[in-house]
């Protein structure tokens, strides 16, 4: 069995962190006995997937994370075990305003999944709430992304009693 899918998660995340980092570094951090191959194959895997681009600077080579690269690192940041989230409720709604046009369903496809798999839940056409602390992920998504006009990001202590209603039978 092969390891490329454990290397890739952990590239995606360690490039999720910075800009860039030089590829020997990578290499450096994810060093086991006789992985370089594994490693040098799951950045060709990610290359070829349009996860990660390479640079080269002259004297060094470069990988970054594309756009789509970064969806999937925020996706697997929302399955680790170790996300520093508490799940109990904070008594803040987070309310998510997306507005992303016909021609950019691909990027409105993608974010739908992620809110969906941060327990956001579309309780109006382009209107997510959820009462998980998730809105700093958003926020870096959509900086990361460029969505400055595109997402809106509310946190709340109220909602008025139909719209709550609304969201807790949605969840059921």
């Amino acid at each position: 069995m092969s390891n490329r899918p454990e290397y890739s998660k952990k590239i995606l995340k360690m490039l999720s962190r910075k800009p860039a980092l030089p590829v020997e570094a990578l290499a450096q951090h994810l060093t086991q006995k006789d992985a370089k191959y594994a490693i040098s194959r799951s950045l060709k895997g990610l290359q070829d997937a349009g996860l990660v681009e390479r640079h080269h600077s002259g004297q060094k080579e470069y990988a970054r994370l594309t756009k789509g690269g970064r969806k999937k690192a925020y996706s697997a940041a929302l399955d680790d075990d170790t996300v520093l989230v508490n799940p109990s409720w904070d008594g803040n709604w987070r309310i998510i305003l997306l507005d992303l046009p016909e021609d950019r369903k691909g990027e409105r496809d993608g974010l739908r999944y992620l809110l969906k798999k941060a327990g956001f839940v579309c309780i109006k056409n382009s209107v997510w709430v959820s009462p998980l602390p998730y809105e700093h992920l958003f926020a870096n998504i959509k900086k990361d992304l460029g969505l400055t006009t595109e997402i809106m990001i509310f946190v709340t202590d109220t909602l008025d009693a139909e719209t709550e209603q609304e969201f807790f039978s949605l969840v059921k």
